[in-house]
């Protein structure tokens, strides 16, 4: 079995596709690593290829798996979308992969099927502090709109640290640039809970602790984790919220709310070398397995 993982080429050599890597040559999967930018892309009805790779033609694999996540540009897209055209099965789908990258387009869709989520609102320029203020109780949480590992995300603790924030943003405003107010959870400071669900099914999940005084649980940020035996509240909400995102593959970030649960993000190429540790769940297996089910191929 060929497969193909589309990926930026300064992330080919994350822990995470070097383990894609290392378990394919022991699952006998033929494994490529291609950058998105080294295809070109034609529309044509005609019988031509219509996906053109480094100038030439190229036979395409049985799977491709795309690894950008919330880094995904629109050429990423595209790109992904070819191959479906093509009838090449991609997990996770273009659809789903813009979806989950933009966090609220994600709250709005699981907002409408009632599943429990922290309160989002869009802010927009120029920020209107007595607004945020009415709808919001300090503390709150300002995140841009996409992104990974705790990367833009902060937490206001009281009004002035919401004025202080706003004037920087005011003053540096990139159009490019957009970013979501959103309810901070009090019960779940410095802690949540990672599900990775791979085709619909809960395979693993993590309990991460953040650094003493943070609020950010991310292994990316320094925090720590260890196993998390799920309930069936959490299962399903991270079930639940792959699903109506079309994911495949995802990585859920629930946040404790009491003695209840709240979806808080939902990634669709989350890193798993902190998982692994805490779990010894061999992910890139668990991957594989399921598309070899999905395609036909498991022996």
């Amino acid at each position: 079995m060929k497969g193909w993982i589309i990926c930026k080429e300064k992330n080919m050599d994350t822990h995470e596709n070097r383990r894609f890597q290392e378990v394919a040559q022991e699952e006998g999967i033929e494994l490529e690593l291609h950058d998105p930018s080294d295809f070109d892309i034609i529309a044509t009805k005609g019988g031509r290829k219509s996906l053109i790779y480094q100038g030439q033609e190229v036979s395409f694999p049985q799977f491709v798996l795309p690894r950008m996540g919330s880094g995904t540009t629109y050429f990423g897209l595209a790109v992904i979308r070819q191959l479906e055209r093509l009838k090449v099965p991609v997990i996770n789908s273009a659809e789903s992969i813009e979806r989950a990258k933009d966090k609220l387009h994600t709250m709005q869709i699981l907002a409408a099927d009632n599943l429990p989520t922290p309160k989002t609102m869009l802010a927009r320029f120029p920020v209107n502090v007595d607004v945020i203020e009415k709808e919001f109780e300090c503390p709150l949480i300002i995140k841009t709109l996409s992104g990974s590992e705790g990367k833009g995300v902060f937490l206001c603790e009281n009004r002035e640290h919401l004025e202080d924030l706003m004037d920087i943003l005011n003053e540096v405003r990139d159009v490019n640039v957009n970013f979501i107010v959103q309810e901070f959870v009090s019960s779940s400071k410095g802690k949540d809970i990672r599900v990775f669900v791979v085709g619909g099914m809960p395979v693993v999940a993590m309990l991460r602790k953040g650094k003493e005084g943070k609020f950010k649980a991310n292994i990316a940020a320094g925090g720590s984790g260890e196993p998390y035996e799920l309930n069936p509240e959490v299962e399903w909400l991270s079930v639940e919220a792959s699903r109506l995102l079309g994911l495949d593959i995802a990585g859920v970030d629930i946040l404790f709310d009491g003695e209840h649960f709240k979806v808080c993000e939902v990634n669709s190429a989350p890193a798993f070398e902190g998982l692994e540790k805490a779990t010894g769940v061999n992910v890139p297996e668990q991957i594989y397995h399921y598309i070899r089910v999905r395609l036909g191929h498991f022996t």
